[in-house]
């Protein structure tokens, strides 16, 4: 009766715990093994590509950390993209006091798997940005900002650096069809480019039509 089913919704959320920690401890082991190699081969380019890797799967491990602390539900996206960053600058920023990463967002929940999406272009384009736009630990300041609109959403990268759209087209071969891009599809939202001064930021944006804009159907 109900004390068996209560059991059982206590045996499948402790098996819950039991999995997302085997998944946290493995996504930590691929990270290291991944840091281990880049320090080990000799090619600068090889040795950029591992670093990468791990910093796509150490992306995912902070929502994993995420998730497992507030409950399979939803992932609040101010404190999920904040660690992100504070990883990623862990990770890829020589001098701190030089390259600042921020978030500023708003107080959206997303379900995981768009959040695990959202994770990753925000990894690719902060990785972009660190590479072409603020090289050689050039002074520099990356904002990821999201906020949402009844359904719509727009996630944007922006950076301070020495990129142009113009340049953007030459240092980023293929982010039209890149990781970005085939995740931006995936969320059904659109990628735009545009240029500041300094520096250049890239908008993924989810538009929903207003229903009053819609035909009505099924009238006489």
């Amino acid at each position: 009766g109900e004390q068996q089913r209560d059991d059982l919704l206590r045996e499948k959320a402790v098996l819950l715990k039991e999995l997302q920690h085997r998944i946290a401890n493995s996504l930590q082991i691929i990270a290291s093994v991944l840091m281990q190699s880049a320090r080990r081969v000799q090619s600068e380019e090889a040795r950029s590509h591992l670093r990468d890797a791990r910093n796509r799967v150490m992306s995912v491990a902070t929502l994993q950390q995420q998730l497992s602390e507030a409950g399979p539900e939803e992932v609040r996206l101010d404190d999920y993209f904040t660690r992100l960053c504070q990883s990623l600058s862990a990770s890829m920023v020589h001098d701190a006091s030089k390259i600042k990463i921020a978030a500023i967002v708003d107080d959206s929940r997303v379900s995981a798997d768009r959040s695990v999406s959202l994770g990753l272009i925000v990894t690719e384009l902060v990785i972009n940005s660190l590479k072409h736009a603020l090289p050689d630990d050039r002074e520099g300041k990356i904002f990821v900002r999201y906020n949402s609109t009844g359904a719509g959403w727009q996630l944007s990268v922006s950076d301070t650096g020495v990129g142009t759209q113009e340049s953007l087209a030459d240092a980023k071969p293929g982010l039209g069809t890149s990781i970005v891009e085939a995740l931006a599809s995936q969320l059904d939202a659109t990628l735009s480019v545009q240029s500041e001064n300094p520096g250049v930021t890239i908008k993924v944006t989810h538009t929903v039509a207003d229903p009053a804009d819609q035909p009505m159907t099924g009238a006489v």
